[in-house]
């Protein structure tokens, strides 16, 4: 893109955008965007009947009935065909952790460690159970492959049936040096998705994560409790032969006592791999380790909702929100306890502001130029299952796909002068937000705590990885009346006293009207986009501009 068609684009941006007011002097349409209709959807989807949204539940029966009729009531024509809905094929992979031994040996003895204790193991296969035996163990720093960055921790081993162990985050975040990869700001080579994906490209048998909690983000319990119980993922054909046969964490005391073992330095280790001149180091100790899984199938579904384009109806700009939840924990009902996590803010706000959007275009008094993709996504606290399915089998192709959003929860404490964006300078979206929160009055703020990944932890991030422009806002935190300490505090009590739990519930004592400026903002983001010829880019550096632009060609 030439910086004049970007100058083109912001300016679509501002002289479209309005005032926080999305009354009659607001851009058309938006002035259906209220508080009261963000409500009663929130307060629909997140009601003790919809039984928390679970995947597979008759909770997402009325989850996704609901979604396909207020699309229908707008005039949107379903996306899949004659159908508002995409098939998901799902399955729950539950590891026995009293059948998963984890033994390392060498230098003439043996080293049991405790599932979920010390180590936690799995396997994505869809296959009853996994194991590697006697398989040797190789440390490759952070098992990262960038050619764009001159790393290839892989240089010189073949890993073909060993057992990869890594460090998490990247050599960015270990330095702190803005000069290596992002700095701080965490690259997707720092995800453990991604580590686990190259280590089964590099044909592994099993791949170990190091954790460290500082660099993780998370401490050990989010791993132990995220990583055992039932686990879902997607039912590829090939039942996911490709992936390693073994994936899992280490704690750093596991961590260090092999090293040990292996009569190495872990320390100097370490700070080695973040230079850039460590070479995988064979370990002299070998791993045998198993799981035995119980497997259940069942089917889900992504929403999927088309408003046709009037110009280039075969170029589309993606809105995406996931809709699910975690359902509820019938042992604490039977306790006479609530057990219905509603997910009030986690997402029925995110899909509450899907159904704004769509209605809000729908009303125009003439057809957008570009189509537009409204995709509610299922399976999101799974692991971002959805709309990994979406990028795999695309309703819309990818490579028609100018660009998106996603919605991942709404403010709920009032106004803000801000809004932050996850991921903030990685595409030329970034621009066309600031201009539009300009003409609001209001300014975009990059994520104050880039090292933790946010920008690879949701459901747009599955398209951004092959290609797809995609930005993600999240609420602002510095209070028009109250200032930043006070929001702050609000983010903190709700990651605190509800996230991700069964108090996530709807309060009619919210205040919405910062949601209603987030959600007029977005609007005046996709519509800067919808209504131009232009297709944005990533920035230069990002590691996803050469997939788009190859896309291109």
């Amino acid at each position: 893109m030439t910086r004049t068609t970007l100058l083109a684009l912001t300016l679509v941006a501002a002289t479209s955008a309005c005032s926080t007011d999305a009354g009659s002097d607001g851009p058309p349409g938006a002035a259906s965007i209220t508080e009261d209709e963000i409500a009663r959807h929130i307060e629909v989807l997140a009601s003790d009947e919809f039984g928390g949204r679970a995947p597979s539940s008759p909770g997402e029966e009325l989850t996704i009935a609901y979604l396909a009729e207020e699309f229908a009531s707008y005039g949107l024509q379903p996306g899949n065909g004659d159908s508002f809905f995409q098939d998901v094929p799902l399955v729950d992979i539950t590891v026995d952790p009293e059948r998963a031994p984890f033994t390392i040996t060498g230098r003439g003895s043996s080293m049991d460690f405790a599932y979920a204790d010390d180590v936690v193991t799995w396997t994505t296969r869809v296959v009853e159970s996994s194991s590697v035996e006697n398989s040797e163990m190789v440390f490759v720093g952070y098992g990262i492959v960038a050619p764009e960055y001159g790393w290839d921790d892989y240089a010189g081993i073949d890993a073909t049936g060993k057992t990869v162990v890594i460090l998490v985050n990247d050599p960015g975040y270990a330095t702190q040096d803005d000069a290596v990869f992002n700095g701080n700001s965490m690259t997707y080579y720092g995800r453990w998705t991604y580590k686990f994906e190259e280590a089964a490209r590099q044909g592994a048998a099993a791949a170990l994560i190091v954790h460290r909690t500082a660099p993780a983000a998370y401490g050990w319990e989010t791993v132990r409790n995220s990583w055992t119980g039932p686990q879902f993922n997607l039912q590829p054909e090939d039942g996911n032969a490709g992936r390693v046969a073994i994936e899992g964490w280490m704690t750093e005391e596991t961590s260090r006592a092999v090293f040990e073992r292996a009569d190495l330095d872990f320390d100097a280790l370490y700070e080695q791999a973040a230079t850039g001149t460590l070479r995988p180091i064979e370990m002299g100790v070998e791993l045998t380790t198993s799981v035995e899984n119980e497997l259940r199938f069942s089917n889900s579904k992504n929403v999927v909702a088309l408003l046709p384009g009037s110009e280039a109806p075969d170029e589309y700009f993606v809105y995406i929100a996931h809709w699910d939840h975690f359902g509820t924990d019938q042992a604490l009902v039977d306790a006479g306890e609530d057990g219905i996590y509603n997910g009030a803010l986690d997402n029925a706000s995110g899909t509450a502001a899907m159904l704004e959007l769509a209605e809000a275009y729908a009303s125009l008094p003439e057809a957008p130029r570009r189509s537009i993709v409204f995709l509610a996504v299922t399976a999101e606290e799974q692991g971002l299952l959805g709309s990994a399915h979406y990028a795999a089998d695309p309703v819309f192709p990818l490579t028609q796909t100018v660009a998106g959003l996603n919605m991942d929860g709404l403010s709920n404490f009032g106004p803000t002068r801000e809004l932050v964006v996850q991921g903030y300078g990685m595409s030329e979206l970034d621009m066309i937000a600031d201009a539009a929160a300009a003409a609001q009055g209001r300014r975009i703020d990059p994520d104050p705590e880039p090292e933790k990944g946010y920008y690879f932890r949701s459901d747009h991030f599955e398209l951004a990885k092959l290609g797809v422009p995609m930005i993600y806002p999240g609420n602002g935190i510095d209070h028009v009346e109250r200032g930043t300490e006070y929001g702050l505090e609000m983010n903190a009590r709700y990651t605190r006293e509800r996230y991700h739990m069964v108090t996530d519930e709807f309060d009619d004592t919210w205040d919405l009207t910062g949601a209603v400026d987030d959600v007029v903002l977005y609007y005046e983001i996709g519509a800067a986009v919808i209504q131009s010829d232009s297709w944005p880019n990533w920035n230069e550096g990002t590691e996803f501009r050469a997939i788009r632009e190859e896309s291109r060609r």
